[in-house]
């Protein structure tokens, strides 16, 4: 189940990320309202083009996301300080406001709703610095360099998010970002801060942002799919690697093309797509985020006696952290199932359409499951309890998965 909400994320958020490439473009060029079908067949095509990047091979999307990372981040930073500035300086927008540590203070909250809401788009916005982990077999040093990447994107995601949300709310005031319904809002911060033509920088990065992580989306969750079908958790077809390429093809493709009808289809019927599509992927990434912490706790059990940084790290914290995600996720789901609490959503047997997408997701997968286990696969099914290795978990040799014989 904690693999299947995996795929189910990636396939939520890759034509949410898509699409704001696409509406990104067409601010660049100068299409101030482009129409949404024609930002709709624009978006399915980039994700056909980063489908087939990703497909080609594990080197040149490292190359590309190289090149865009640099340039975005490099962009945004020199934003934020120039908007800090102008702040400083007197010269913010109407309605500017000095930045305060209160508004890192968890226990200025009015209320706890607000708080949780928080929470889950914490969790969204940190969602996916474990793609580098997802990778470890196709990597030089592997035994370390996907752990260093992880911690280092937290660390740079930690910094750029909280500098660039600090500066825009500084610049434009904390009331017109709150009350502000327009998906341009940050086009139009760009233009107040760098003013025209180098505002078109910040959205160009934007750009650049949405296409690397609609790529790095489609990464991880293809790795998965290929993990679960070598553990005969999944149909065969999956585990299959392209003899030239040496990259999982078929579930490359399976997870652009489902995700783009997923987008096409419900871009069309629901009223707020970007928002229902993000809320529903933050109450799954709780929902398989919790299970991983209490799976950590279970499969590391032997380990945790052996040292207090053991009992911490490896079970203290995942419990704490899954305990919290699963609490998170019961919430959501009971907020987000009241249509007020929707911003414009549609509907689906009377429940608002990001709890509706959640709960029918989980319900698919608990279906999809039972078939596949009425249907036997004993390589999957009939594995007992494991824990780890005590090697593997000294680091004195790398872990190694079981493959079914089937997959081989």
């Amino acid at each position: 189940m904690a693999g299947w909400a995996i795929c189910t994320t990636g396939i939520l958020v890759i034509g949410s990320l898509a699409d704001i490439a696409a509406s990104s473009f067409y601010n660049i060029i100068g299409v101030d309202e482009p129409s949404k079908d024609v930002v709709t067949i624009t978006a399915v095509a980039l994700i056909a083009a980063m489908t087939a990047l990703c497909v080609i091979g594990t080197e040149i999307s490292a190359r590309f996301q190289r090149t865009l990372i640099v340039f975005q981040v490099s962009i945004l930073v020199v934003f934020a300080i120039v908007a800090l500035i102008k702040v400083v300086g007197g010269d913010g927008a109407e309605g500017s406001v000095d930045p305060s540590l209160s508004w890192f203070n968890p226990f200025a909250v009015d209320g706890f709703e607000p708080f949780i809401i928080g929470l889950l788009t914490g969790v969204f916005i940190y969602w996916g610095w474990e793609s580098a982990v997802n990778l470890n077999e196709e990597v030089e040093n592997s035994n370390d360099a996907p752990g260093r990447a992880a911690v280092t994107s937290t660390v740079i995601l930690l910094f750029t998010y909280v500098l660039v949300t600090v500066a825009v709310i500084a610049y434009a005031g904390a009331k017109t970002v709150g009350e502000s319904e327009d998906e341009s809002l940050f086009f139009d911060v760009a233009e107040g801060v760098f003013g025209t033509p180098l505002d078109k920088l910040v959205v160009f990065a934007i750009l650049t942002s949405a296409l690397a992580s609609t790529q790095t989306t489609i990464l991880p969750a293809s790795r998965t799919t290929l993990s679960m079908a070598r553990q005969d958790a999944m149909p065969e077809h999956f585990g299959r690697v392209h003899k030239r390429f040496l990259t999982p093809h078929f579930s490359t493709i399976t997870i652009g093309v489902v995700a783009a009808v997923w987008y096409a289809f419900f871009n069309t019927v629901t009223q707020n797509f970007l928002f229902d599509s993000v809320t529903a992927l933050a109450i799954m990434i709780a929902f398989y985020y919790s299970l991983t912490g209490f799976a950590c706790a279970i499969y590391y059990r032997r380990e945790l006696t052996k040292s207090v940084k053991s009992f911490l790290f490896i079970g203290v914290a995942p419990l704490v952290g899954g305990t919290i995600l699963a609490y998170m996720f019961v919430r959501a789901i009971g907020y987000y199932s009241d249509p007020e609490n929707a911003d414009l959503s549609s509907t689906i047997f009377g429940l608002a359409m990001p709890a509706a997408i959640g709960i029918g997701l989980i319900l698919l997968g608990a279906v999809l499951m039972l078939i596949w286990r009425l249907g036997g696969h004993a390589g999957f099914f009939g594995r007992k309890t494991e824990t780890v290795d005590p090697d593997v978990a000294a680091g004195r040799k790398a872990g190694t998965a079981a493959v079914p014989e089937a997959a081989v």
